[in-house]
């Protein structure tokens, strides 16, 4: 509600301007003044038109108070225009009517035309989640979840990916553990597979150790450098033959990583995570998109075969500003795409990868099959086999937009497929493409001793300690959320004995993946996050917990009020009663219990045009410190008066409302009770 107030103000602001001085500004900003008793909103566009105009800030403030007085009849909810400081221009809102509007559930719409893709997790199918994949997954998801059309926001068309590396290196390494660590043939993995499965044994899981033990095979202490290098031999040797296909080697990949990814899918699906496609690597070879792009590329006039230098023979990319490169001799700055050997680098494939997002590569699209159900809707994945196409696949190839949540080491990469895209002519779509990066998650020393590693006393004084996937040093995804869910468990059991046994579990399910989502996505995203065990399961501070018993609390007061959350919004009292009971003193905390439930639309479309969800955990987590305040504050179920009662019930209601939208939006849901 605030923001339609705030959008409804600013247009009118717009045309003042415009009328009045001939000028227009392209962003209005908007403040929050230091107290509510200065009002709801404090406009600092005097001091922005001070100079253009040549006129003192509090000048200009007092004939902008004048022009939008005269116009208040046209601002339904604003009360009052009032210049403070040098010249500042506060809002006062009108209380009542805007908590009447609120209790009807009005707010500004988020939404427009247009495909937006997400995509996220992307993790190599050799081994099981880490720690540091959820961070990737649960920033991706939630913002899915900001962008997706739904009950309260028309939204926008979107389409959500997870990109599959399965004839990649790391793929290729864990083959090499198969092949020549256990010495098995197709039909011994296949074998293997089965005996796995028969006794309850995680594909991925197994695949996490025999990744780390060929890892060390690669660099075995004690082998001659011919040894070293046979054995590299035969790494590079099962990534060609992954590439080629067609071949028992491949064969081998293709069977463990579709069942280490449908382990992942499994683990992601714990933590209400979905998709919608599943884009295998293997596909983008086998059906020849490089060919289609390295054609269009080049009619473009953005990709060249180098003839001199050190890149001779290779074709390269021209950089911004290098078009004159070829007459002044090679341009040693240009970006390799082809090798000289005639292979495809990383940035390559994912250039034509790029312009089939965009539905820019001619001639060009996957195969489909469905690969998982999801309750209520299909996962599909690509197949390289025209037979086994499904027709009824939806279109992804046609995104208006695109954010991929990659990690921060990704940003060279990126950068490089944002220039070709622009090289080539494609400015709007380059305009779209938002690299939605992220830091890596560490473990705070305490976290690491409590998993079972012995760290150094050094490390014992550092903030967090760096974990590898690759050393067998960090923790599975699934290990850390059946830890969080034990240890919300044992809270829950003693808070609530009275309960059945599958109701404190499921309980105890709703607060660890609320203490995990909430924790990977309440620091900024380009910071370092140190997981900790304690911290994130807290019931204080600024955690998951914390407001999910913020909602319990406010449950607890409808149930023993012996009403509902509906059923008080419906009974709020009368405009004049409203304004009485506001427009005091007394009335403060519970206009700013108000006023802060009405700011939800506003954060979710800051979150959205910033791509920053901490902006959305912030704010839910300050609706329920003031939930509480509120709280503490009034005695809500003993309140003799009915009309004050009615009122206090309301803001209760409301300020539950708007933090289960919030924490639905972050992917976590309510508890019954804490």
């Amino acid at each position: 509600m605030y923001r339609t107030l705030q959008q409804m103000l600013l247009a009118r602001l717009q045309t003042i301007l415009l009328t009045r001085y001939d000028v227009t500004v392209s962003q209005l900003a908007v403040e929050q003044p230091p107290s509510i008793a200065l009002g709801e909103m404090a406009l600092p566009i005097a001091f922005e038109l001070a100079k253009r105009l040549r006129k003192a800030p509090r000048v200009i403030a007092q004939e902008l108070q004048q022009a939008l007085t005269a116009e208040l009849a046209h601002l339904p909810g604003i009360a009052s225009f009032e210049i403070a400081g040098a010249g500042y221009l506060n809002v006062r809102l009108d209380r009542a009517l805007l908590v009447e509007r609120m209790a009807r559930d009005e707010h500004a719409d988020l939404g427009g035309p247009g495909f937006r893709l997400i995509e996220h997790t992307s993790i190599n199918p050799n081994k099981a989640a880490h720690i540091g994949h959820l961070r990737n997954a649960i920033l991706g998801d939630t913002f899915a979840r900001l962008l997706r059309k739904d009950g309260y926001k028309s939204g926008w068309e979107i389409g959500v990916q997870n990109y599959i590396d399965n004839t990649g290196v790391q793929v290729a390494d864990v083959v090499v553990g198969f092949t020549h660590l256990l010495g098995l043939s197709l039909s011994g993995v296949q074998q293997l597979l089965s005996e796995l499965l028969e006794t309850n044994q995680l594909i991925d899981f197994y695949c996490w150790d025999l990744y780390a033990r060929v890892s060390q095979w690669y660099v075995e202490p004690g082998l001659s450098a011919a040894e070293l290098a046979s054995r590299k031999q035969i790494r590079l040797e099962t990534l060609h033959a992954l590439e080629v296909g067609g071949n028992d080697t491949a064969a081998i990949a293709d069977l463990v990583s579709t069942a280490v990814l449908r382990r992942h899918l499994e683990t992601m699906q714990r933590l209400g995570i979905e998709y919608d496609f599943l884009p295998r690597e293997s596909e983008i070879l086998t059906l020849h998109f490089w060919d289609a792009a390295r054609t269009l590329m080049i009619k473009r006039g953005v990709l060249y075969q180098e003839t001199e230098g050190k890149n001779r023979d290779c074709w390269v990319m021209r950089r911004a500003g290098s078009e004159s490169a070829m007459e002044t001799g090679p341009d040693e700055e240009a970006k390799v795409i082809v090798r000289s050997n005639g292979t495809v680098t990383y940035v390559g494939k994912d250039i034509a990868y790029h312009l089939w997002k965009f539905g820019l590569l001619p001639g060009k699209d996957f195969f489909y099959e469905k690969f998982h159900e999801y309750p209520d809707r299909t996962c599909w994945a690509s197949t390289g086999s025209a037979a086994a196409n499904d027709a009824s696949h939806p279109v992804f190839a046609k995104a208006d937009a695109i954010y991929n949540v990659i990690d921060s080491s990704q940003a060279d990469p990126q950068n490089n497929v944002i220039a070709a895209l622009r090289g080539m002519g494609y400015s709007s779509a380059a305009d779209g493409y938002t690299h939605f990066s992220y830091e890596k998650v560490a473990l705070t020393p305490r976290c690491a001793v409590e998993l079972g590693y012995t760290i150094s006393v050094e490390d014992q004084a550092r903030p967090f300690i760096e974990v590898s996937g690759r050393k067998g040093l960090g923790v599975k995804a699934d290990d850390l959320l059946d830890r969080l869910i034990a240890g919300a468990k044992a809270e829950v059991d003693a808070r609530h004995p009275e309960l059945e046994e599958p109701e404190r579990i499921h309980i105890a399910g709703q607060i660890a993946v609320g203490a995990l989502r909430y924790f990977m996505l309440r620091f900024n995203r380009n910071t370092i996050l140190a997981f900790d065990f304690r911290d994130a399961l807290s019931f204080e501070g600024e955690t998951g917990p914390y407001v999910q018993y913020a909602i319990v609390r406010a449950s607890n007061i409808f149930r023993k009020a012996e009403t509902s959350e509906s059923e008080a919004l419906a009974r709020l009292p009368g405009s004049a009663e409203l304004s009485a009971l506001l427009n005091i003193e007394e009335g403060n905390s519970v206009w700013e219990t108000w006023l802060a439930a009405s700011r939800l639309s506003l954060l979710m479309e800051q979150t959205i045009s910033s791509a920053e969800p901490a902006f959305l955990t912030k704010y839910v987590f300050q609706l329920a410190q003031q939930f509480n305040t509120f709280y503490h504050r009034h005695h809500i179920l003993t309140e003799q008066d009915s009309t004050r009662r009615a009122l206090l019930l309301a803001t209760a209601a409301v300020a539950r409302r708007e933090m289960v939208r919030a924490l639905g939006y972050l992917g976590i849901e309510a508890p019954a009770v804490m």
